[in-house]
Parts: C-alpha cells; sequence; structure tokens
C-alpha cells in the first residue's frame, strides 16, 4: 500500500454543503435562510427568545445563593506526602515546617489563600507545623506522634482587616 493509495472508507466522510456559492448550487441566494427577517441575518444570537413572551429561564423560581466575595481558596497538603518528604529529607523535621518551607520541598506549587493540611495518610516523624488551616483529623494526628500545629489567620483575610 502506498500514500496515494489511501482512502477513506464509502460514505464515511460526507461533503459539507458549501452555501451561497451560485445558484446551480442548491443553496445560492439567500443560502437556505429565506427571505429578510431577523434570522436571515448574520451574527445574530436569539437562543432563549421566546417571541417578546417572559422566556422559561425567567419564569424559573431563583435557588441558592452565592456568597460574597467568594470562598478561599487553599493549596492543600496531605499527612503521607509530608512523611515522604520528611523520609526524603527535603523537609528538615526538627525546624519549623511553614508554608514557605513546604513550597521549598515541592509539596506546593503555590500558597494561594494559605495552606490547608489534610490527614490522608499517616506521619511518624515529631514535626511542628505552621500552616493556614488543617483538619480536625490531621491536626490529631500529628499531635499523636509528638508535633504541633500552629494556625495562622488566611492572607485574604488579613488583606481585608487592614
Amino acid at each position: 500500500m502506498k500514500l496515494n493509495e489511501l482512502a477513506d472508507n464509502p460514505g464515511s466522510a460526507k461533503k459539507l454543503m458549501r452555501v451561497a456559492r451560485g445558484v446551480g448550487s442548491g443553496k445560492g441566494k439567500t443560502a437556505g435562510r429565506g427571505v429578510k427577517g431577523q434570522k436571515s441575518r448574520r451574527g445574530v444570537s436569539i437562543n432563549g427568545f421566546e417571541g417578546g413572551q417572559m422566556p422559561i429561564h425567567m419564569r424559573m423560581p431563583k435557588r441558592g445563593f452565592s456568597v460574597p466575595g467568594g470562598s478561599l481558596k487553599h493549596a492543600w497538603v496531605n499527612l503521607g506526602r509530608l512523611q515522604k518528604a520528611i523520609d526524603a529529607k527535603k523537609i528538615d523535621p526538627k525546624a519549623e515546617v511553614t508554608e514557605d518551607a513546604l513550597m521549598a520541598a515541592g509539596l506546593i506549587r503555590r500558597k494561594k489563600d494559605g495552606v490547608r493540611l489534610l490527614a490522608q495518610g499517616e506521619i511518624k516523624a515529631k514535626v511542628n507545623v505552621t500552616v493556614t488551616g488543617a483538619s480536625a483529623a490531621a491536626i490529631a494526628a500529628i499531635e499523636k506522634a509528638g508535633g504541633k500545629v500552629t494556625l495562622l489567620k488566611p492572607a485574604a483575610e488579613e488583606a481585608a482587616a487592614s
């Protein structure tokens, strides 16, 4: 088989109709859009328009709410990954483990509104961690291993307070 012998299966690809290419094409003159009117013009988008009647999306009741200002976005670290970084000597367990130390070790890419510690995996090392947030299970696991968790205020709250 050669490159010039390659072909699609018969009927697998249908050629598109080229509209507005002369009367003989079958879709010449008005190009299948009828005569005059809003829908015959270009750039018209009338999805959801119901002829002046109140559209259904406006007749339906509203539900739920959105939190003003949005919720905080945290970078998160699981205890298992923290333990792996300690085992790989990327983090010194004797020193204070801060958000900057986690970033330097490659556990998070960016701090966002702060770092949140989660309890997936287990921790054996005694570490003192200073982060923006932590789950109750993560705090319990670190304290069980002999460490301590210090919680900071989120950066977004500090900026709003000042």
